[in-house]
């Protein structure tokens, strides 16, 4: 990373964002010394033009923001750094430095796919999710087939509410086939990009 901290007086902009939502959390400002400690901690760290200090974001009220990736943009005079918050970012208490919810449902559903490869790998008695890796890929396969037939029926004869209810079995039955596989929900999403042209 060469970034030019020359153009702007020794500062560049640092766009923060949720790695996970990918809403725009807030704006701050680093100096060489706030990235560099930035990369070293995995914790943002700004340079405070008011307290003329590096400011490790989350120092006082434990509300980190943790690093996942850093990168520059074309002119080498900007950041963005994708994050994981810990509580509100904002000193109000709110989500983001914009009063906006940090929030996408449609989101969850990579969030489940994480949750479902965390059960894989651990494998926890009692788990429904355990079951199904346990029982393979054939029981997988007929559950998304049953939840389907299921969905069907809710959309000809029942009501959207067992719709709802129905298709939400379908997705997680699904997933946990992708997950099975070695496949991921982004997958059907790319695929389904590369049809929409």
């Amino acid at each position: 990373m060469n970034i030019d901290f020359d153009k702007m007086g020794g500062l560049v902009p640092a766009i923060i964002q949720d790695s996970f939502t990918s809403k725009v959390l807030m704006l701050g400002f680093m100096n060489a010394e706030a990235l560099q400690k930035t990369l070293e901690t995995g914790k943002v760290t700004f340079f405070s033009r008011t307290k003329n200090r590096l400011w490790t974001k989350g120092e006082q009220s434990g509300n980190f923001l943790l690093v996942d990736t850093v990168k520059e943009d074309c002119d080498r005079d900007t950041l963005l750094i994708k994050v994981r918050p810990v509580g509100p970012v904002c000193h109000t208490g709110s989500d983001t430095c914009f009063d906006e919810k940090n929030e996408e449902d449609i989101m969850f559903l990579k969030y489940l796919q994480d949750f479902i490869e965390r059960r894989k790998f651990e494998m926890p008695e009692g788990s429904y999710t355990t079951s199904l890796f346990n029982k393979g890929v054939n029981r997988m396969a007929q559950k998304v087939g049953e939840e389907a037939v299921e969905s069907v029926i809710e959309a000809t004869n029942g009501t959207n509410e067992g719709l709802v209810y129905e298709a939400s079995d379908l997705i997680y039955h699904l997933i946990v086939l992708l997950t099975s596989k070695g496949l991921r929900i982004e997958d059907l999403a790319r695929e389904l990009k590369s049809r929409h042209k």
